[in-house]
């Protein structure tokens, strides 16, 4: 496995951090210096409440479309209705809020799988109370028309970034088909420069995703998708974690952050077009190119809320591929251990919704 090349001068770091940045910068948080136990309440943990018991909350995002429901919240006065004054801090990414997180300056973080996998196998102790969306298609391998199957990747040369969301996305895909990563060529590139570099037919083979594979599959004729997270539904998801302190001495506040956000998420779907126009305001886009980029996420509504955080019988519920994810993450040397993730996820706020 190589990652000799890098196809980008200047590399856009997105919210699919490499996991090997966000190591570094939950060591130089001093997590294992400094890890408090659930009880143990930070600065914020105890911050002044309102009438209705309701704390004020932090909570770290990045530019990504997935949180289009938090704007609407935000920008709609759903939180405010529940007595939550909350605060966004918008990180490049998510790596970046991992310090501020874990010493407790912010409550909330919304990390992907693999970075809550490697908080948690760090010590860090947090719930996760709702899913902010699942790749659905966004997530795409392109490939030459001539490459019949994943199978005919043995021996080509591969755009991924490594270490990052998509790599190990791109091995559990070629797990699938009976190889590993030795069997290819990994070329070290980050998602916007592999797309260019697929398009500009420099690689067969790339990983990446909206709205970068879709400017390349349209300007390169000969490729298509092969592959994309609609075939493994679960690999890829976006969550919102709180820490536990936090939550165990604010359990209002953490249903109110809940609750609203879920409000943003019927509010998108009743008022497509007004929820439209506030999230591409907070990205910089417009409102018809969130709307077709949204198309290649799922943004989980309580139902499916429930499911993936607290039903063991449906094939939604995320405790199974998280923690292969982590053993996968361990296989890869990139965690010293594998995580109890059944102590991570907690259904209770969105199951106590009426």
């Amino acid at each position: 496995m190589a990652g000799l090349m890098n196809f980008s001068k200047s590399p856009r770091w997105t919210r699919r951090q490499a996991l090997w940045m966000m190591t570094g910068a939950i060591a130089g948080a001093g997590l294992h210096a400094c890890a408090k136990p659930p009880e143990a309440p930070t600065a914020q943990s105890s911050a002044p409440t309102t009438a209705g018991g309701v704390a004020p909350a932090s909570i770290g995002i990045t530019t990504w479309i997935g949180n289009t429901p938090l704007h609407i919240a935000q920008e709609k006065g759903f939180f405010k209705d529940l007595g939550l004054d909350l605060t966004i801090k918008v990180f490049d990414t998510v790596a970046q809020g991992f310090p501020a997180f874990i010493s407790g300056q912010i409550n909330a973080l919304a990390p992907v799988t693999s970075e809550a996998v490697t908080l948690a196998s760090k010590g860090m102790d947090f719930k996760v109370v709702t899913v902010e969306d699942t790749s659905l298609g966004a997530d795409v391998v392109l490939a030459r028309n001539s490459i019949q199957s994943i199978k005919d990747f043995k021996g080509k040369k591969i755009a991924v970034e490594l270490g990052g969301i998509g790599h190990f996305f791109l091995l559990q895909i070629l797990a699938e088909a009976g190889l590993t990563g030795k069997d290819v060529t990994l070329i070290n590139t980050p998602p916007d420069a592999a797309a260019a570099a697929f398009q500009a037919g420099k690689v067969e083979i790339a990983y990446s995703y909206s709205p970068f594979s879709d400017q390349a599959i349209a300007a390169q004729k000969d490729g298509r998708v092969i592959y994309s997270s609609k075939q493994m539904p679960t690999a890829i998801a976006d969550l919102y974690i709180f820490s536990s302190a936090f939550a165990q001495a604010n359990p209002k506040t953490v249903a109110a952050f809940v609750e609203g956000n879920l409000k943003g998420v019927e509010f998108l779907k009743s008022n497509r077009e007004e929820g439209l126009k506030i999230g591409a305001a907070k990205l910089k886009i417009k409102p018809e190119e969130l709307d077709q980029q949204l198309k290649g996420i799922q943004i989980p509504d309580r139902a499916t809320n429930i499911a993936m955080l607290g039903d063991p019988k449906s094939n939604q519920y995320l405790l199974k591929p998280m923690t292969q994810l982590a053993a996968f993450l361990k296989d890869q040397g990139q965690i010293q251990t594998v995580p109890d993730l059944a102590k991570v996820l907690e259904p209770q706020y969105v199951t106590a919704m009426k």
